[in-house]
């Protein structure tokens, strides 16, 4: 593909999305499929953004407008080795045949491609929760960051806590560092007819209510033993409530261990495995349920805090990380590390907490939007670009 002509001022941009398995969407591909067509809707005449896709990842981004391009890859991380190999290799002589100025990536390329470089961090999991991160990746994280923070022209985070880790684990320019936070999709999350929601999931599902509701990939750091734990000290007074676990076993021994677990406190005929849903379905868990536990135990946002609020469900979350600085005053903060805390915020919110919780959750989520995410993260690809060293002949 060639680039088009464009004005000595302009700016492109580049945004890396390989580091998403097509195959298996994470966080990252949910993110940037809000904030890319958000930022279309805000680029001047001169400006232009470029996705970087590969041919198994172009269909899951479409219908973003004229204004945002694609650089093909050869891999995506359904190759995760060669995709990596492909970064290092491939973008220095790629992103400059496009005249790319900034470029927007989790980690930097050994030569870099673009005259700015923007950092997206979404956590620092390779050293909060290791266990959660294969042992190669971890450790090619681990190497790559210190490189990455000093090449880095900005470096782009989602809450103070993440702020906190970056600064506990590496060198990092406080200057480079620019607070942005993550919103939630208010057109598909709101609140809407319980008991529509109630048919969809008996009809799909087969999950009926009442119950309290978890909603996490199952990780040993997102601490669903803990809940499972809380729910069996607090199931005599749920009034017959069942627990819907929704979300992948993405770590299998741990998804196994938890069902033992749940056999051995003698609540397995009381919890509901769902697993892996599409996003748009978890709105009519949270419609449904009387209450979202989220007792983790690191997060540098914690999405589904929102998610559930603007759908109008209570939600107990931890009091540790950066859960409450996503949930404000609208939710029950518990020690994750205390099954008797949990247990006891769980009754509270499907009892006289309820109401007081239902009206606060969709204010507090109000103020999360992605346009707002998106026109901050354009404000930092145009500091950074406005910072460019001058080159001779090309500007």
């Amino acid at each position: 593909m060639l680039s088009r002509p464009r004005s000595s001022d302009g700016m492109r941009v580049a945004i890396n999305s390989l580091v998403d398995d097509p195959n298996n969407p994470s966080g990252a591909h949910w993110f940037w499929t809000r904030v890319i067509p958000e930022m279309a809707k805000l680029l001047a005449d001169d400006e232009e953004l470029y996705l970087l896709v590969s041919p198994k990842s172009r269909p899951l981004h479409t219908g973003y407008g004229p204004k945002v391009r694609y650089i093909t890859f050869p891999w995506s991380n359904e190759r995760r080795s060669l995709r990596t190999l492909s970064e290092h290799l491939y973008s220095p002589l790629r992103l400059p045949r496009a005249e790319i100025d900034v470029f927007n990536t989790s980690l930097a390329p050994l030569i870099r491609p673009a005259q700015s470089l923007v950092v997206h961090f979404k956590s620092m999991h390779a050293y909060s929760a290791p266990k959660s991160v294969r042992l190669a990746p971890r450790l090619y994280r681990r190497m790559s960051y210190p490189r990455t923070m000093r090449q880095a022209d900005g470096i782009i985070i989602n809450s103070e806590s993440l702020r906190e880790e970056m600064q506990r684990y590496l060198d990092v320019d406080p200057a480079k560092l620019h607070l942005i936070p993550e919103a939630v999709d208010h057109e598909l999350f709101r609140p809407g007819d319980r008991e529509e929601a109630f048919g969809l999931l008996s009809a799909k599902y087969g999950v009926a209510p009442p119950f309290v509701l978890f909603v996490s990939s199952l990780w040993p750091y997102k601490n669903c033993d803990g809940l499972l734990r809380a729910f069996a000290a607090a199931k005599a007074k749920l009034g017959g409530r069942r627990l819907v676990v929704v979300g992948p076993g993405r770590d299998v021994e741990y998804a196994t261990q938890l069902r033992v677990l749940a056999d051995e406190l003698g609540i397995a005929d009381g919890i509901v495995w769902v697993g892996g849903i599409p996003l748009e379905d978890t709105v009519h868990f949270y419609r449904s349920a009387d209450v979202l536990v989220y007792p983790s135990f690191n997060e540098t946002f914690g999405l589904p805090l929102l998610e559930a609020m603007a759908c109008g469900c209570p939600v107990v979350t931890s009091n540790i990380s950066a859960m409450p600085e996503t949930a404000g005053a609208a939710a029950l903060l518990v020690d994750p590390h205390d099954p008797e805390s949990i247990a006891n915020a769980i009754v509270e919110a499907c009892g006289p907490e309820e109401e007081r919780l239902r009206k606060l959750g969709p204010e507090r989520a109000g103020e999360f939007t992605w346009a707002a995410t998106a026109e901050r993260t354009l404000d930092v690809y145009r500091e950074v670009h406005s910072r460019r060293p001058r080159r001779g002949g090309r500007r």
